[in-house]
């Protein structure tokens, strides 16, 4: 069963072959996304590490959570699922027009 690791703290220079070669001395790396900002292409010091097994995602954590590479210490767990922020089925970034505000009142 492949586990997901969430990998905070890069400093903007880290490449995904660094990673990939680092998690691999934990175990079998399946896959490695280093998240970019989609305007600039530019790291935005966080990745998403793809282990091969809940051990070896287990043994990542340990060797690295607080590891330090490239100046900067790491931070290593088990990735969340991603929250849906916006609520239901709505897409981006605005509240529907049924969320008026009350004349008058401030916020």
């Amino acid at each position: 069963m492949e586990i997901k690791l969430y990998v905070g703290n890069l400093s903007y220079d880290t490449t995904e072959d660094e990673l990939r070669t680092l998690f691999t001395q934990a175990g079998t790396v399946n896959e490695v996304a280093l998240i970019k900002d989609r305007y600039s292409g530019t790291s935005k010091g966080f990745a998403f590490v793809t282990m091969n097994s809940q051990g070896e995602a287990n043994k990542a954590i340990e060797q690295f959570n607080k590891h330090s590479l490239g100046n900067r210490e790491l931070t290593v767990n088990i990735a969340r699922p991603r929250e849906d922020s916006f609520g239901g089925n709505q897409r981006g970034g605005y509240r529907s027009n049924t969320h008026k505000r009350g004349g008058g009142q401030r916020y």
